[in-house]
C-alpha cells in the first residue's frame, strides 16, 4: 500500500475527469467521502498481483476498459478494472462509480477495495467473486443445472436485499438504472452481488422523480424511463422483476421466442398467471427440486413489479414483505409494461393482506406507439418472435410437478 494521503491521491485521482456541467458539481461532496473512506493501492502492487495484466487474467470487457483477476501478497484474490485512455464516456461511467460506491458496504453489493491513479493509469480494485455472472449460468444450457431453486430464490432474495439497501438504507438513495443478470455476480457460496454502478444515479430524497438522459439495457427498461426520461426507484423495481421473471423461466426477455402471440416473456408469464398456468413459466430444470408454493408466490412478485403503471409496483421494502409471506396475501397484479405498451389508471386491486407501496406520484399518462422514437424502443426493448418455437401456446408441460 501507498503511504500517501488518501485525500491527496484521490484528488490527483479524479482531476483529470473535471466535468464543467452543473449536474456534476454535485460530484464535488462525494469526492470528499470517497478520499475519505478508500484505500490507495499502488500501481506495482497491481502490476504484480495481475501478472503485468497478462492476457490470461483477462476475466473480461467492461463498459470502460477491461477487468483482470489479481492476487495480492497477503492471498486475496481481487478484481482490477482498468479505464482505457481512448474510453471517452467510460471516463464519466468510472468516476461515477468510484464515487457511488466510495461508501457503499452490503453483503449484496459488490465491494470496491480500494483505487490507483498511476500516471495515465486509473484502475479500480474490488473483491474478486469466483462464480462470475449469473448470465453465464442461467442462460447457458450446459450450466442452467448449477441453478437448482434454493439457488435461485436465494439469488431473489439477495439481489432483493441489496436493492433495499441502494434505495433505503444507504447513506443516500442510490437508483442502479442496470439491474441485469449479467450485472449480478456469484461468490464462491453462490451470494448475489450487484455489481456495474457506471450508470446509476443519486436520488435526491425530496423528489418523486428525475429526468433524465435514458441508459440501461433492453428488456429490462421500465416504460416510463424508456417513453419520458423520468426515472425513479420504480424503474430499478421494473427491471427487478424481469430478473425475477428470467430465473424463474429460464428464459431471456430481450430474445424471448417462447410463444408467438406474446410481445415478450413478461407479456407470456402474465396470460398464462391469468389462466392459472402459473407453474408452466418455470423452467422444467427445476421440476426435481422447486417449492411449487414457492415459485408461484415468486412469479406473482415479479409480475407486481413489472406492471405498467409505475405507482402500483411495489417499494423493494413491500417486496422483502411479500417474500416473507405466504403467496395467499399478495395483490393480483395488473398487465407488465413495456416501451410502446399502453396502460390506463385504475383502481388499485383488491388483496388480501399486504398492499405494495407507491411511488408518490400520480402519473396517468398512457404509453403509446404513436411517435417513431416510442414505437423503436419498442422494437429493441421487447423480445424477438423469430425463430423455432416449442409449442404456439407457450405451454411446457410440468406434470412431475404435481406428482
Amino acid at each position: 500500500m501507498n503511504n500517501k494521503s488518501p485525500k491527496n491521491i484521490f484528488q490527483a485521482f479524479t482531476k483529470h475527469f473535471r466535468f464543467h456541467s452543473k449536474k456534476e458539481e454535485q460530484g464535488d461532496e462525494m469526492e470528499k467521502i470517497a478520499a475519505q473512506e478508500q484505500k490507495v493501492f499502488a500501481f506495482e502492487t497491481l502490476v504484480s498481483a495481475t501478472k503485468d495484466f497478462h492476457p490470461d487474467r483477462k476475466l473480461g470487457q467492461g463498459g470502460f476498459g477491461p477487468v483482470f483477476k489479481g492476487k495480492l501478497s497477503d492471498g486475496r484474490e481481487i478484481a482490477v478494472k482498468k479505464l482505457s485512455q481512448n474510453s471517452g464516456q467510460g471516463k464519466k461511467e468510472f468516476m461515477n462509480e468510484a464515487k457511488l460506491l466510495s461508501r457503499v458496504q452490503h453483503r449484496n453489493v459488490v465491494s470496491l477495495l480500494g483505487y490507483c491513479s498511476h500516471e495515465e493509469e486509473k484502475l479500480l480494485v474490488y473483491e474478486y467473486v469466483a462464480n462470475e455472472s449469473l448470465d453465464k449460468f442461467l442462460f447457458n444450457s450446459g450450466r442452467q443445472g448449477a441453478l437448482d431453486w434454493k439457488r435461485r430464490y436465494d439469488i431473489i432474495s439477495g439481489v432483493a436485499r441489496g436493492l433495499l439497501y441502494l434505495h433505503q438504507d444507504s447513506h443516500i438513495c442510490i437508483i442502479h438504472r442496470d439491474i441485469k443478470a449479467s450485472n449480478i455476480l456469484l461468490d464462491d457460496k453462490w451470494i448475489p452481488k450487484i455489481a456495474d454502478f457506471g450508470m446509476a444515479r443519486l436520488y435526491p430524497e425530496d423528489q418523486t422523480h428525475v429526468n433524465t438522459r435514458v441508459a440501461g439495457t433492453n428488456g429490462y427498461m421500465a416504460p416510463e424511463y424508456v417513453m419520458h426520461g423520468k426515472l425513479s426507484v420504480k424503474a430499478d423495481v421494473f427491471s427487478f422483476g424481469v430478473l425475477i421473471l428470467e430465473l424463474i423461466s429460464g428464459q431471456k426477455n430481450s430474445t424471448f421466442n417462447q410463444d408467438s402471440s406474446s410481445q415478450n416473456l413478461l407479456d407470456w408469464a402474465y396470460h398464462l398467471y391469468k389462466k392459472n398456468k402459473t407453474l408452466e413459466i418455470a423452467d422444467p430444470v427445476l421440476a426435481s427440486s422447486a417449492d411449487p408454493d414457492q415459485v408461484a408466490m415468486c412469479i406473482q412478485i415479479g409480475l407486481l413489479c413489472v406492471q405498467a403503471d409505475p405507482s402500483l409496483r411495489p417499494t423493494m421494502h413491500h417486496v422483502i414483505l411479500m417474500l416473507s409471506k405466504k403467496h395467499g396475501a399478495l395483490n393480483e397484479p395488473t398487465r407488465p409494461g413495456y416501451p410502446g405498451s399502453r396502460y390506463r389508471r385504475s383502481r388499485r386491486p383488491n388483496a388480501s393482506s399486504s398492499t405494495p407501496g407507491t411511488s408518490g406520484r400520480d402519473d396517468s399518462q398512457s404509453y403509446s406507439t404513436t411517435n417513431s422514437n416510442s414505437a423503436s424502443a419498442s422494437a429493441g426493448a421487447s423480445a424477438s418472435t423469430s425463430g423455432t418455437r416449442s409449442d404456439s401456446r407457450g405451454k411446457r408441460p410440468m406434470e412431475s410437478w404435481n406428482n
